[in-house]
């Protein structure tokens, strides 16, 4: 990857020379590079793996996270086109290993958990996830808008596509699912309840999820972010339905889930709060049980506008960012040195570099962006790099020191920082 990372590095210097912090000059480089630099392994078949950092599988969603960074230059670089296709080709191919496996590994090679659930040696994991499925969709539809390249929308796209259609269409009706998972010897947060189906869900329209992008198992079965992102998603697929392969039937059924998730989400997740008026709930089930929360993990509710599902200036939208940065999101921590979102997936008083990331790209109001730049530095155990999270009161305290994703995602808040004054840079 040499010859990549030196064709990014003009670009670097370009973003570096906006910045009058030397420290955070230093820190953008390192976190703009270290996908590039530790993560990306070029395989014996040519194929590209993804791993997460410290962590030697590779995440559906981790993987595509970790190069939309580099993504805008795609058209410009056609090294750097042609590796994000092979990226996504090894994703797509994971998906047709096991839909419903969340990482895997870089060979057949039976590393990882071993669940009550369908075993794979491919598979690292297999908690189900909707944004697993999400992620290398949404990927593959920004590598072709990026590229104007239809080179990656063969048989095999049109095959992986059509199973997540399916998948999804049946995961509306989680009792006709094939799916279940249990995990031995863990905390709660790790396994699905009830047989390993997990707790009791009716028809909303939604499409139903077993965990959270965090890794730990759903409360109720209907998580709103990502049935949002699957909306968003299900509309990419309707284009490329439409233009690329010209595929009627499949545009109509992306397009009829797309309603069903849609309504589902306007009807059943938006709650009145006590305080904040409408909001989105994070979880539902379709029996009267909804969930007023937000994890760190992407997507979120607070990533709503990220993730292209609606504008932030939605008034729900608003009304939603209120609650979830305060008290009333029970994973919303404040400390001596950060106020943020962590995650039960890490322990109490934990913020995530992630979802103050996240806060950062999703406000309009340059100050607060500033702010959380300034948290970001001032919290990272003086590493030059993000981790997974660290303690609020105590930042040198801190879980996993190589987490590409967050590291990935600094440098797209760094980037949307200078460009939201000085304009577009090109590399």
């Amino acid at each position: 990857m040499e010859p990549l990372r030196k064709s990014f590095e003009p670009f670097v210097l370009h973003v570096q020379s906006f910045l009058s912090d030397s420290y955070l000059q230093t820190t953008f480089e390192n976190c703009f590079f270290n996908t590039l630099d530790t993560t990306i392994r070029t395989l014996d078949d040519g194929s590209i793996f993804v791993f997460t950092g410290d962590i030697p599988a590779m995440w559906l969603r981790d993987s595509s996270a970790q190069v939309r960074p580099y993504m805008r230059f795609a058209s410009k670089q056609p090294h750097l086109a042609e590796m994000l296709k092979k990226l996504i080709q090894r994703q797509l191919l994971c998906i047709e290993i096991d839909p419903y496996a969340n990482a895997f590994n870089e060979s057949a090679n039976g590393k990882g958990h071993k669940d009550k659930t369908e075993n794979n040696d491919w598979v690292w994991e297999r908690k189900y996830e909707i944004d697993s499925l999400c992620y290398p969709l949404h990927l593959a539809h920004q590598w072709w808008k990026e590229t104007g390249s239809e080179d990656l929308f063969n048989d095999q796209f049109l095959r992986v596509a059509e199973c997540v259609l399916d998948l999804w269409t049946t995961e509306q009706n989680h009792e006709r699912s094939p799916y279940c998972f249990e995990r031995e010897h863990c905390p709660p947060s790790d396994t699905l309840s009830h047989d390993g189906s997990g707790a009791p869900v009716a028809w909303t329209g939604m499409t139903w999820s077993g965990f959270r992008p965090s890794d730990d198992a759903c409360r109720y079965g209907y998580l709103v972010p990502s049935n949002m992102f699957a909306v968003v998603v299900l509309d990419c697929l309707e284009e490329i339905f439409s233009k690329i392969f010209k595929n009627k039937k499949l545009r109509d059924k992306s397009k009829a889930l797309r309603c069903d998730i849609q309504n589902g989400i306007q009807k059943y997740a938006i709650q009145d709060h006590p305080q904040y008026g409408s909001v989105y709930a994070y979880e539902v089930d379709g029996l009267g049980h909804y969930h007023f929360m937000d994890d760190a993990n992407v997507p979120s509710l607070l990533a709503i506008p990220y993730l292209g599902y609606a504008p932030v200036h939605d008034p729900i939208y608003q009304n939603t960012r209120a609650m979830i940065l305060s008290e009333s999101n029970p994973f919303y921590y404040q400390g001596r040195y950060a106020s943020g979102i962590g995650s039960p997936h890490t322990p109490s008083q934990h913020v995530w570099p992630i979802s103050l990331i996240i806060q950062g790209l999703t406000t309009t109001d340059a100050q607060e962006r500033e702010q959380v730049i300034k948290t970001l530095l001032a919290t990272d155990a003086d590493t030059g790099y993000m981790h997974e999270s660290f303690d609020c009161d105590h930042p040198q305290t801190f879980t996993r020191e190589w987490f590409s994703w967050a590291n990935a995602l600094f440098a797209e808040l760094i980037i949307h920082h200078v460009e939201s004054v000085h304009g577009r840079i090109e590399l």
